[in-house]
Protein backbone atom coordinates (compact mmCIF):
# COMPACT_ATOMS: atom_id res chain seq x y z
CA UNK A 1 0.00 0.00 0.00
CA UNK A 2 1.92 3.26 -1.48
CA UNK A 3 1.31 6.23 0.95
CA UNK A 4 0.99 9.40 -1.10
CA UNK A 5 3.72 12.34 -0.31
CA UNK A 6 2.68 15.62 1.44
CA UNK A 7 2.71 17.38 -2.07
CA UNK A 8 -0.17 15.08 -3.06
CA UNK A 9 -1.91 15.18 -0.01
CA UNK A 10 -2.41 18.77 -0.17
CA UNK A 11 -3.28 18.49 -3.98
CA UNK A 12 -5.85 16.23 -3.29
CA UNK A 13 -7.36 18.41 -0.52
CA UNK A 14 -7.63 21.57 -2.53
CA UNK A 15 -8.66 20.22 -5.18
CA UNK A 16 -11.35 18.57 -3.41
CA UNK A 17 -12.29 21.80 -1.48
CA UNK A 18 -11.85 23.65 -5.05
CA UNK A 19 -15.14 21.47 -6.45
CA UNK A 20 -17.03 21.21 -2.39
CA UNK A 21 -19.48 24.33 -4.21
CA UNK A 22 -20.16 21.78 -7.09
CA UNK A 23 -20.52 18.73 -5.32
CA UNK A 24 -22.89 20.61 -3.07
CA UNK A 25 -25.26 21.21 -6.22
CA UNK A 26 -24.92 17.53 -7.55
CA UNK A 27 -26.39 16.64 -3.87
CA UNK A 28 -28.96 19.35 -4.28
CA UNK A 29 -27.89 21.31 -1.51
CA UNK A 30 -27.98 18.55 1.04
CA UNK A 31 -24.61 18.16 1.65
CA UNK A 32 -23.13 20.53 4.54
CA UNK A 33 -20.22 21.19 6.88
CA UNK A 34 -17.70 19.02 5.08
CA UNK A 35 -14.19 18.76 6.79
CA UNK A 36 -11.76 17.62 4.77
CA UNK A 37 -8.99 15.24 5.95
CA UNK A 38 -6.82 13.01 4.80
CA UNK A 39 -5.61 10.05 6.54
CA UNK A 40 -1.66 8.76 6.10
CA UNK A 41 -2.69 5.16 4.67
CA UNK A 42 -4.95 6.90 2.57
CA UNK A 43 -3.92 5.84 -1.33
CA UNK A 44 -3.45 7.73 -4.27
CA UNK A 45 -4.39 11.24 -4.68
CA UNK A 46 -7.82 10.61 -3.49
CA UNK A 47 -9.48 13.07 -0.71
CA UNK A 48 -11.77 12.40 1.98
CA UNK A 49 -14.86 14.46 3.95
CA UNK A 50 -17.14 14.62 7.27
CA UNK A 51 -19.87 15.95 6.18
CA UNK A 52 -23.92 16.13 6.82
CA UNK A 53 -26.69 14.97 4.36
CA UNK A 54 -29.97 15.96 4.79
CA UNK A 55 -31.99 12.67 3.89
CA UNK A 56 -35.30 13.34 2.97
CA UNK A 57 -36.69 10.84 5.17
CA UNK A 58 -33.90 10.08 7.88
CA UNK A 59 -32.80 13.69 8.47
CA UNK A 60 -29.36 14.90 9.19
CA UNK A 61 -27.15 11.91 8.54
CA UNK A 62 -23.29 11.99 9.18
CA UNK A 63 -21.65 11.17 6.09
CA UNK A 64 -18.38 10.77 4.31
CA UNK A 65 -17.29 12.08 1.23
CA UNK A 66 -14.48 10.29 -1.32
CA UNK A 67 -13.59 12.27 -3.92
CA UNK A 68 -12.43 10.97 -6.56
CA UNK A 69 -12.85 7.17 -6.04
CA UNK A 70 -12.43 4.66 -8.92
CA UNK A 71 -14.67 2.80 -11.27
CA UNK A 72 -15.20 -0.60 -8.74
CA UNK A 73 -15.70 1.32 -5.69
CA UNK A 74 -18.38 3.91 -7.33
CA UNK A 75 -20.08 0.48 -9.41
CA UNK A 76 -20.20 -1.74 -6.48
CA UNK A 77 -21.10 0.66 -3.97
CA UNK A 78 -24.10 1.28 -5.96
CA UNK A 79 -24.70 -1.63 -7.06
CA UNK A 80 -24.82 -4.07 -3.69
CA UNK A 81 -27.97 -0.90 -2.54
CA UNK A 82 -30.48 -2.97 -0.66
CA UNK A 83 -34.21 -1.86 -0.64
CA UNK A 84 -34.23 -2.74 3.30
CA UNK A 85 -31.08 -0.26 4.01
CA UNK A 86 -29.06 -2.96 5.69
CA UNK A 87 -26.25 -3.77 2.88
CA UNK A 88 -23.18 -5.36 3.08
CA UNK A 89 -21.61 -2.18 1.99
CA UNK A 90 -21.70 1.39 3.30
CA UNK A 91 -25.23 3.12 2.16
CA UNK A 92 -24.88 5.33 -0.54
CA UNK A 93 -26.85 9.28 0.07
CA UNK A 94 -25.13 10.27 -3.14
CA UNK A 95 -23.08 9.52 -6.42
CA UNK A 96 -22.05 10.33 -9.82
CA UNK A 97 -19.31 9.86 -12.24
CA UNK A 98 -18.45 13.50 -13.43
CA UNK A 99 -18.57 16.26 -11.48
CA UNK A 100 -18.07 19.97 -12.21
CA UNK A 101 -17.30 18.51 -15.88
CA UNK A 102 -14.37 16.58 -14.42
CA UNK A 103 -14.05 12.82 -15.46
CA UNK A 104 -13.89 10.79 -12.16
CA UNK A 105 -16.12 9.25 -9.60
CA UNK A 106 -17.01 10.34 -6.14
CA UNK A 107 -19.81 9.34 -3.53
CA UNK A 108 -21.14 10.08 -0.14
CA UNK A 109 -21.51 7.36 2.01
CA UNK A 110 -23.30 6.98 5.47
CA UNK A 111 -19.96 7.79 8.23
CA UNK A 112 -20.13 4.06 10.48
CA UNK A 113 -19.77 4.72 13.79
CA UNK A 114 -17.99 1.79 14.99
CA UNK A 115 -14.73 -0.15 13.86
CA UNK A 116 -12.61 -0.97 12.20
CA UNK A 117 -12.65 -4.38 14.17
CA UNK A 118 -8.80 -4.51 13.74
CA UNK A 119 -8.80 -1.48 16.45
CA UNK A 120 -9.69 -3.78 19.41
CA UNK A 121 -9.18 -7.83 18.43
CA UNK A 122 -11.04 -10.22 19.67
CA UNK A 123 -11.80 -14.10 18.83
CA UNK A 124 -14.83 -13.07 17.45
CA UNK A 125 -13.04 -10.48 14.69
CA UNK A 126 -12.59 -13.46 12.00
CA UNK A 127 -15.67 -15.25 12.48
CA UNK A 128 -17.48 -11.46 11.89
CA UNK A 129 -15.53 -10.65 9.03
CA UNK A 130 -16.09 -14.07 7.32
CA UNK A 131 -19.83 -13.79 7.40
CA UNK A 132 -19.44 -10.42 5.61
CA UNK A 133 -17.64 -11.80 3.14
CA UNK A 134 -20.07 -14.68 2.59
CA UNK A 135 -22.62 -11.89 2.38
CA UNK A 136 -20.74 -9.89 0.37
CA UNK A 137 -20.21 -13.02 -2.04
CA UNK A 138 -24.06 -13.83 -1.94
CA UNK A 139 -25.12 -9.99 -3.08
CA UNK A 140 -22.31 -9.77 -5.94
CA UNK A 141 -23.93 -13.32 -7.46
CA UNK A 142 -26.56 -10.80 -9.34
CA UNK A 143 -24.06 -9.83 -11.52
CA UNK A 144 -21.98 -11.99 -14.29
CA UNK A 145 -18.27 -11.79 -14.81
CA UNK A 146 -17.58 -9.36 -17.33
CA UNK A 147 -13.98 -10.24 -17.84
CA UNK A 148 -11.24 -12.45 -17.15
CA UNK A 149 -8.61 -12.01 -13.84
CA UNK A 150 -5.63 -10.48 -13.95
CA UNK A 151 -2.93 -13.56 -14.22
CA UNK A 152 0.22 -13.31 -11.97
CA UNK A 153 3.75 -14.07 -13.62
CA UNK A 154 4.11 -16.63 -10.82
CA UNK A 155 6.99 -18.22 -12.48
CA UNK A 156 8.60 -14.74 -13.26
CA UNK A 157 8.08 -14.03 -9.48
CA UNK A 158 9.78 -16.98 -8.14
CA UNK A 159 12.97 -16.60 -10.68
CA UNK A 160 13.48 -13.02 -9.11
CA UNK A 161 12.99 -14.57 -5.64
CA UNK A 162 16.00 -16.80 -6.47
CA UNK A 163 18.07 -14.21 -7.78
CA UNK A 164 16.95 -12.16 -4.50
CA UNK A 165 18.39 -15.00 -2.33
CA UNK A 166 21.73 -15.30 -4.11
CA UNK A 167 22.35 -11.61 -3.71
CA UNK A 168 20.68 -10.78 -0.61
CA UNK A 169 21.25 -12.32 3.20
CA UNK A 170 17.89 -13.21 4.74
CA UNK A 171 17.38 -15.26 8.16
CA UNK A 172 17.43 -18.82 7.55
CA UNK A 173 18.78 -17.93 4.09
CA UNK A 174 19.79 -21.96 3.60
CA UNK A 175 16.20 -22.76 4.01
CA UNK A 176 14.87 -20.20 2.27
CA UNK A 177 16.99 -21.43 -0.25
CA UNK A 178 15.95 -24.68 -0.27
CA UNK A 179 12.39 -24.01 -0.28
CA UNK A 180 12.19 -21.90 -3.53
CA UNK A 181 13.99 -24.70 -5.21
CA UNK A 182 11.47 -27.22 -3.98
CA UNK A 183 8.48 -24.72 -5.15
CA UNK A 184 10.01 -23.85 -8.59
CA UNK A 185 10.49 -28.07 -9.24
CA UNK A 186 6.60 -28.07 -8.81
CA UNK A 187 5.99 -24.63 -10.48
CA UNK A 188 4.17 -26.01 -13.71
CA UNK A 189 1.67 -28.15 -11.59
CA UNK A 190 1.37 -25.43 -8.46
CA UNK A 191 0.64 -22.70 -11.30
CA UNK A 192 -1.72 -24.81 -13.40
CA UNK A 193 -3.42 -25.58 -10.55
CA UNK A 194 -4.19 -22.20 -9.54
CA UNK A 195 -4.62 -20.93 -13.27
CA UNK A 196 -7.00 -23.68 -14.01
CA UNK A 197 -9.24 -22.60 -10.48
CA UNK A 198 -13.31 -21.99 -11.33
CA UNK A 199 -13.89 -18.38 -10.95
CA UNK A 200 -17.39 -18.49 -9.00
CA UNK A 201 -18.02 -14.85 -8.48
CA UNK A 202 -16.89 -11.85 -7.40
CA UNK A 203 -14.56 -11.13 -4.39
CA UNK A 204 -14.00 -8.25 -2.35
CA UNK A 205 -9.83 -8.32 -2.61
CA UNK A 206 -9.20 -6.57 -0.14
CA UNK A 207 -10.61 -8.14 3.04
CA UNK A 208 -8.86 -7.34 6.18
CA UNK A 209 -10.02 -5.65 9.61
CA UNK A 210 -8.88 -2.51 8.76
CA UNK A 211 -11.82 -2.30 6.26
CA UNK A 212 -14.14 -4.07 8.55
CA UNK A 213 -17.02 -1.34 10.29
CA UNK A 214 -20.37 -1.80 11.91
CA UNK A 215 -23.62 -0.06 12.52
CA UNK A 216 -24.35 -1.57 16.02
CA UNK A 217 -22.58 -1.79 19.04
CA UNK A 218 -23.78 -5.14 20.41
CA UNK A 219 -21.13 -7.95 19.86
CA UNK A 220 -21.74 -9.77 17.33
CA UNK A 221 -23.30 -6.75 15.37
CA UNK A 222 -23.06 -7.77 11.64
CA UNK A 223 -20.08 -6.36 9.42
CA UNK A 224 -19.98 -3.98 6.85
CA UNK A 225 -17.34 -3.89 4.40
CA UNK A 226 -15.67 -0.76 3.21
CA UNK A 227 -13.14 0.12 0.29
CA UNK A 228 -14.70 -1.96 -2.98
CA UNK A 229 -11.18 -0.92 -5.08
CA UNK A 230 -10.48 -4.18 -5.28
CA UNK A 231 -13.34 -6.12 -6.07
CA UNK A 232 -13.11 -8.71 -8.75
CA UNK A 233 -13.48 -11.96 -10.16
CA UNK A 234 -11.99 -14.44 -8.31
CA UNK A 235 -12.70 -17.69 -6.23
CA UNK A 236 -14.06 -17.58 -2.83
CA UNK A 237 -10.76 -18.63 -1.10
CA UNK A 238 -8.60 -15.87 -2.07
CA UNK A 239 -10.77 -13.91 0.50
CA UNK A 240 -10.11 -16.20 2.92
CA UNK A 241 -5.76 -16.89 2.46
CA UNK A 242 -5.40 -13.00 2.10
CA UNK A 243 -7.36 -12.69 5.63
CA UNK A 244 -4.98 -15.54 6.99
CA UNK A 245 -1.77 -14.04 5.31
CA UNK A 246 -2.39 -10.74 7.25
CA UNK A 247 -1.71 -12.96 10.39
CA UNK A 248 0.73 -15.57 9.91
CA UNK A 249 3.18 -13.77 11.75
CA UNK A 250 0.65 -13.55 14.66
CA UNK A 251 -0.74 -17.25 14.79
CA UNK A 252 -2.43 -16.83 18.18
CA UNK A 253 -4.61 -14.78 16.06
CA UNK A 254 -5.38 -18.07 13.68
CA UNK A 255 -6.47 -19.95 16.91
CA UNK A 256 -9.02 -19.41 17.82
CA UNK A 257 -10.84 -19.24 14.00
CA UNK A 258 -9.59 -20.05 10.68
CA UNK A 259 -10.64 -17.90 8.45
CA UNK A 260 -10.89 -20.61 5.55
CA UNK A 261 -13.20 -22.42 7.30
CA UNK A 262 -15.31 -19.71 8.91
CA UNK A 263 -15.81 -18.72 5.30
CA UNK A 264 -16.92 -22.19 4.14
CA UNK A 265 -19.35 -22.43 6.94
CA UNK A 266 -20.37 -18.73 6.47
CA UNK A 267 -21.19 -19.66 2.76
CA UNK A 268 -22.69 -22.87 3.37
CA UNK A 269 -25.19 -21.08 5.46
CA UNK A 270 -25.87 -18.91 2.92
CA UNK A 271 -26.23 -21.97 0.37
CA UNK A 272 -23.88 -20.35 -1.89
CA UNK A 273 -21.28 -23.10 -3.15
CA UNK A 274 -18.09 -24.67 -1.52
CA UNK A 275 -16.28 -27.08 -3.83
CA UNK A 276 -14.91 -30.08 -2.56
CA UNK A 277 -11.49 -29.11 -3.53
CA UNK A 278 -11.21 -25.79 -2.08
CA UNK A 279 -8.98 -27.28 0.36
CA UNK A 280 -6.25 -27.88 -2.05
CA UNK A 281 -6.29 -25.20 -3.39
CA UNK A 282 -5.68 -22.75 -0.43
CA UNK A 283 -2.64 -24.70 -0.27
CA UNK A 284 -1.78 -23.63 -3.25
CA UNK A 285 -2.20 -20.43 -3.00
CA UNK A 286 -0.22 -20.07 0.39
CA UNK A 287 2.39 -21.88 -1.15
CA UNK A 288 2.70 -19.19 -3.97
CA UNK A 289 2.15 -16.44 -1.63
CA UNK A 290 4.31 -17.09 0.43
CA UNK A 291 7.06 -17.90 -1.87
CA UNK A 292 6.89 -14.52 -3.44
CA UNK A 293 7.07 -12.54 -0.32
CA UNK A 294 10.63 -11.81 -0.38
CA UNK A 295 10.07 -9.89 -4.03
CA UNK A 296 8.14 -7.43 -2.38
CA UNK A 297 10.50 -6.29 0.79
CA UNK A 298 9.05 -3.04 1.03
CA UNK A 299 5.86 -4.33 2.63
CA UNK A 300 6.11 -8.51 3.43
CA UNK A 301 9.69 -7.41 3.96
CA UNK A 302 9.31 -7.71 8.27
CA UNK A 303 11.35 -10.25 9.57
CA UNK A 304 8.16 -12.18 11.62
CA UNK A 305 6.09 -12.17 8.39
CA UNK A 306 9.08 -13.72 6.80
CA UNK A 307 9.73 -16.24 9.04
CA UNK A 308 5.71 -17.08 8.63
CA UNK A 309 6.32 -17.47 5.43
CA UNK A 310 9.15 -20.24 5.22
CA UNK A 311 7.20 -21.89 7.28
CA UNK A 312 4.09 -21.89 4.90
CA UNK A 313 5.58 -22.83 1.84
CA UNK A 314 7.71 -26.10 4.12
CA UNK A 315 4.57 -27.08 5.66
CA UNK A 316 2.28 -26.36 2.06
CA UNK A 317 4.96 -28.62 0.55
CA UNK A 318 4.53 -31.64 3.30
CA UNK A 319 0.34 -31.59 3.34
CA UNK A 320 0.65 -31.28 -1.03
CA UNK A 321 3.10 -34.48 -0.65
CA UNK A 322 0.71 -36.17 2.08
CA UNK A 323 -1.73 -36.05 -0.35
CA UNK A 324 0.21 -37.38 -2.76
CA UNK A 325 0.04 -34.64 -5.41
Amino acid sequence: MSVASSGERVDAQSLAASLAPALISACDGRLRDLSWFRADWQRGGAATAHAVFDHEKHGPCPVVVKIPVGDAELRWTQRLQTDDGDPVVPRLYASGDTLAGLDFGWIVIERLPHGPLGAHWDDSVIPRIARAAARFHAATRAYAIDRCPAREDWHGLLEAVRKILQDNPLPDQQRWIAAIKAVQSRATWLVNTWNERFIDGWIHGDLHPANAMCRGTEPEAPVTLIDLAEVRPGHWIEDAVYLERLHWARPERLKAAKPLKELAAARRELNLPVDDGYQRLAAVRRILLASTAPRFMRTEGHPAHLAACLQRIESGLSELKAAGL
